[in-house]
């Protein structure tokens, strides 16, 4: 009973917490900021949400922002005209599952059927199929990088806490100010229905990123998807080809 113990541990380990340390810890396999100067990539987790994610889209096009947004397939079916206009104004939409829960709880081949699924769905609105790959929480186990397929897995630099309406608007305002630098891939979410969130914090996070991008004017940031940040080779041949595909179309 006790060998069988060892093993079950042994095994959870493995498919949970070394995954965890090597990707959040050492940033194995995993690009979490960018090395542009003065290149800034927002990007926002959870939606679409009918409420903020059109908000949040005008304050993008006001401001000249492009920005990625891992959906969760589960929405995007459920709000294809929200996914087409992040298309359409050029915004970059990766995947965060079908729906929200952790790898650590799902099986390696329902991961990949999550993440299939939901890049299917996001090809048939924009013709274009994701290659970025954010988990929800950030965490991966033991058996994604067997999946991979040519997906840029991508977590974060600059970690808000946006998602708790106690957060409040001022101290994620001075977050983000204060912690803003070259290189950075800024977490925040457009949509507060997941575990743990609170349903009206996306309305703080509009309004501290409008004083933010307001007070950040002149100041030479440009803020860009995550393929168009300088960090690999890899995401350069993304870039690339994106720009291909528009003198295409």
């Amino acid at each position: 009973m006790k060998s069988v113990l060892t093993v079950i541990l042994g095994f959870s380990a493995l498919y949970t917490l070394v995954p965890w340390f090597l990707t959040r810890i050492l940033g194995v396999g995993v690009v979490r900021r960018g090395a542009g100067e003065k290149e800034i990539a927002f990007t926002f987790d959870d939606g679409p949400n009918p409420a903020y994610t059109p908000r949040l889209l005008d304050l993008l096009n006001q401001y000249g922002v492009k920005a990625t947004f891992f959906v969760l397939g589960a929405k995007a079916e459920a709000y294809p005209e929200i996914i087409q206009r992040m298309h359409r104004e050029g915004h970059q939409i990766g995947v965060h599952n079908y729906v929200h829960r952790a790898n650590w709880f799902m099986l390696p081949w329902t991961v990949h059927k999550q993440v299939d699924r939901t890049s299917r769905v996001v090809e048939r609105l924009t013709g274009e199929r994701p290659s970025y790959y954010r988990p929800p929480w950030g965490v991966l186990n033991g058996c994604d990088f067997m999946w991979k397929r040519g997906h840029t897995f991508v977590l974060w630099s600059l970690m808000a806490h946006d998602w708790r309406s106690r957060t409040g608007k001022n101290t994620l305002k001075d977050k983000l100010q204060s912690r803003m630098e070259d290189g950075s891939i800024i977490l925040l979410h457009d949509c507060g229905e997941t575990f743990g969130a609170d349903r009206e914090a996306p309305a703080a996070m509009l309004v501290a990123l409008a004083e933010v991008l307001e007070e950040q004017r002149g100041q030479g940031f440009r803020y860009v998807r995550i393929d168009e940040l300088h960090t690999s080779d890899t995401v350069s041949v993304h870039v690339e080809q994106r720009a291909s595909a528009s003198k295409v179309m």
